[in-house]
């Protein structure tokens, strides 16, 4: 039943929005990321990606991380300007010594912009927390 199932919070991982210089194009590009606060790893990293708002829904995209270290982080993709005006939403699973943890990490519409940027864990960056 339902409700025996235990949810273990997800602590100490963080989906990110980042501004970047692109030295290819010399343009800025927001990347996502995501982060592993924990002093322990997590495994298995499946990170699935699409936009919506409305009737409009975005491809989905899958990634898969085997491994993301106790106190790092790995860029996950590029996010297209365009995609700003509607919700992103980075459904994200993973092993980790508490077990099998799971979180949807938003970015509702118009909050990817250069004034929300804040200080990011473990990146010596600025950028924007999902929620």
């Amino acid at each position: 039943m339902k409700k025996d199932i235990e949810i273990t919070p997800v602590e100490g991982v963080y989906v990110a929005a980042v501004l970047e210089y692109n030295k290819d194009f010399q343009m800025d590009d927001w990347n996502v990321y995501i982060i592993n606060e924990n002093a322990y790893p997590i495994e298995t990293v499946l990170i699935v990606s699409k936009g919506f708002e409305g009737n409009k829904i975005t491809t989905t995209f899958r990634h898969n991380l085997k491994l993301l270290p106790a106190k790092s982080y790995a860029k996950v993709e590029l996010l297209q300007p365009d995609l700003f005006e509607i919700n992103n939403e980075f459904s994200v699973s993973f092993f980790s010594e508490k077990g099998f943890l799971h979180h949807n990490f938003l970015f509702p519409k118009r909050s990817i912009d250069e004034a929300n940027r804040k200080e990011l864990p473990i990146m010596k960056e600025k950028g924007i927390l999902a929620q």
